[in-house]
């Protein structure tokens, strides 16, 4: 079959072509005239790289969820939910909770310190060495990983969404499947065409366009399909009817967890790695190390708190992260319930009789892995013009996020390395002009990269969170402690970021059978251990200012409530070792928790009470982490609907 026979014959109709393309100009035009400065101006370095601090709440909170939703959620996460269920919203539903944190504690102290890039503070803070080899471990992360894998999934996705055939060639002793190349290419020359020339304002502007696609394309998209459903089964109740049934169906299958937000260990399954707990490990989820994936990603990960950092104020970063914590509580609607709906189709049946044979030959293609979920059912389940806004939701999360890591990437390597250490005089043209030749060379190697890196994976989330896993305990130590604790030390840095890949990896084959979300609670510990005993053996400190007796009061009281945390969840960790049924919901999670609320205590009890500091600590005004009225009812907000989340779907 040509391409152009499968164009003709996949279910779209001229309609849906049309909503796509319009979708396309839209963005491109919007992007290249949002790129355009000021009239006789050129660009600073702060135009480019941060929007020159001219992001609204509304912008920052929006870009922020259009930078990180991507194919690596619509199909990764869907593919997941596939297989396992929608405990895989865990990661979306404790990610609103982290940007609370993060718009509290994390993102003022960055703010007040005029951070530019997570490197430069590293090395502000450490030492150089340190700062160096993060902006080199980013670049290549950006460039072989995250641009890689976003572009492959995406376009995947859009290939089986399309039905389009695969043309295979040979390229490089490789075999090549050139139809996926060359959407790759197309996806990649939509995201370069505005993002790097106008830059970071460009990207978050446009963003805003993105997330209405992104979410409003996603939620009709499952809407639709549930109501698809719905009729074809002859279900009362449309598209909530359609839910209930397969609520109700999976619900009575003994062992099946794919409405089940807590999955505990079924050991019905002899081998752990086929059990769904393998993948998302019981309470693990809400009291154990997915915070370090969620800390690390939402604080520290350059793409996404760049727009946090371009924020015009404060107080509108702050509001910024509520409402991206508002809009992340949406994801598992757009992408775990289409993925638990693939299931049913596939899986279930109505009436005694299995879904696939109801439906016969009105299905277009297969699932033939987990990852196939999200694509199938927009093939086969949105109506016309529905499909063609589906397809257009899809695009906009692949490309934005794109978008934001090119312009992340020129980032790193123009402050962090050119101006650092190539042309320190560098004049603010000049870095523009870096910036967006590096986003160019960035575009080019990961299309060279994409094949040889990325293979077929069932599911390329798990596989994402994994590895990405070997380095979020160390970032979230080297990071937190370094914004937060005045006696962390260069030396300590280094260790524990070499150490967090040694322990991930030592780990990974020591214990192939604990769910890697436990051992990476298990390295945090090993790492925490190792910074605060490296940092307190440092003998470059020198004398720190006194603390003013209301501050060290106030640090005090919550040292002694962050100690008592801590012993209560090593009590109620050790419980895992007397009752199977607790080692079977994941108790040991509380370990995790224990040690995160001892390394609070030594922070707030040693900043209160030692009379040395690091010769690079940063001083904190506790007061920066006040927050308004408007946040904290936001923040309640958000914590109120995630308890009713939940309470009903534990």
């Amino acid at each position: 079959m040509s391409v152009l026979e499968a164009l003709r014959n996949n279910g779209f109709q001229t309609v849906d072509y049309a909503v796509f393309v319009v979708y396309i100009i839209i963005l491109v035009g919007l992007g290249v005239f949002l790129s355009r400065g000021k009239k006789g101006e050129e660009k600073s370095s702060t135009d480019y790289f941060l929007a020159g601090n001219t992001l609204t709440w509304w912008a920052v909170g929006a870009s922020l969820i259009a930078a990180n939703i991507s194919a690596e959620q619509f199909i990764g996460m869907s593919g997941s939910a596939f297989n396992s269920g929608i405990a895989m919203a865990a990661y979306e539903l404790m990610a609103a909770a982290t940007l609370l944190v993060v718009g509290k504690f994390l993102l003022p102290l960055m703010i007040e310190k005029k951070v530019f890039t997570i490197p430069q503070f590293l090395r502000d803070r450490y030492n150089d060495g340190v700062g160096l080899s993060f902006s080199i471990f980013w670049l290549f992360l950006y460039v072989f990983i995250n641009l890689t894998s976003v572009a492959w999934l995406g376009a995947l996705a859009i290939k089986q969404i399309l039905g389009l055939p695969a043309i295979m060639g040979s390229m490089a002793g490789m075999q090549v499947d050139f139809t996926l190349l060359t959407i790759i290419l197309i996806l990649f020359l939509v995201a370069g065409l505005y993002s790097i020339y106008g830059g970071l304002a460009s990207v978050a502007w446009t963003d805003v366009m993105q997330v209405t696609f992104l979410v409003g394309g996603g939620l009709i998209t499952a809407y639709a399909a549930l109501d698809v459903i719905g009729s074809e089964l002859n279900i009362d109740g449309g598209a909530f009817g359609a839910f209930a049934e397969i609520y109700s169906h999976l619900g009575s299958i003994e062992g099946d967890k794919h409405f089940n937000l807590v999955v505990t260990r079924n050991t019905n399954i002899p081998n752990i790695t086929d059990d769904p707990y393998f993948d998302i490990p019981g309470i693990v989820v809400i009291v154990g190390a997915l915070w370090l994936t969620n800390l690390g990603y939402w604080g520290f990960n350059q793409y996404i708190i760049q727009k946090g950092l371009a924020a015009k104020s404060l107080d509108e970063a702050k509001k910024g992260m509520i409402f991206a914590a508002f809009l992340k509580i949406l994801i598992p609607f757009i992408v775990c319930i289409p993925g638990v709906c693939a299931f049913y189709i596939m899986k279930g049946s109505y009436e005694g009789v299995p879904v696939i044979e109801l439906l016969g030959d009105k299905l277009a293609g297969s699932i033939e892995r987990s990852d196939d979920a999200y694509p199938y059912l927009i093939r086969n389940f949105t109506p016309v013009f529905v499909k063609g806004l589906s397809f257009a939701a899809l695009a906009a999360a692949v490309i934005s996020s794109l978008a934001s890591m090119f312009n992340s990437t020129s980032t790193i390597f123009t402050m962090d390395i050119y101006k650092q250490y190539l042309n320190k005089n560098a004049s603010e043209k000049k870095l523009v002009t870096v910036g967006r030749i590096t986003s160019v060379c960035a575009l080019v190697m990961a299309l060279i990269a994409v094949y040889p890196i990325m293979g077929g994976a069932d599911q390329a989330f798990q596989v994402i969170q994994e590895y990405s896993g070997f380095v979020y305990p160390g970032i979230v130590v080297i990071f937190g402690l370094g914004l937060l604790w005045k006696r962390a030390s260069g030396a300590a840095a280094v260790v524990v970021a070499i150490g967090t890949f040694a322990f991930s990896i030592l780990f990974k084959f020591l214990l192939p059978e604990v769910p890697f979300l436990l051992r990476m609670g298990y390295v945090f510990i090993c790492l925490v251990v190792l910074f605060f005993g490296i940092s307190f053996m440092s003998k470059n400190t020198r004398p720190s200012e006194e603390v003013p007796e209301k501050t060290k009061r106030t640090l005090f009281k919550w040292a002694h409530i962050t100690l008592g945390f801590a012993v209560a969840c090593l009590l109620l960790g050790s419980q895992c070792f007397f009752n199977e049924d607790l080692k079977n919901l994941g108790f040991e999670a509380f370990f995790f928790l224990s040690a995160m609320m001892f390394s609070l205590y030594i922070y707030l009890y040693n900043n209160a009470k030692d009379t040395v500091e690091d010769v690079k600590s940063i001083g904190i005004d506790i007061k920066i982490f006040k927050t308004d009225r408007a946040f904290n009812i936001g923040a309640a907000g958000v914590i109120i609907i995630l308890v009713i989340l939940y309470t009903i779907l534990w």
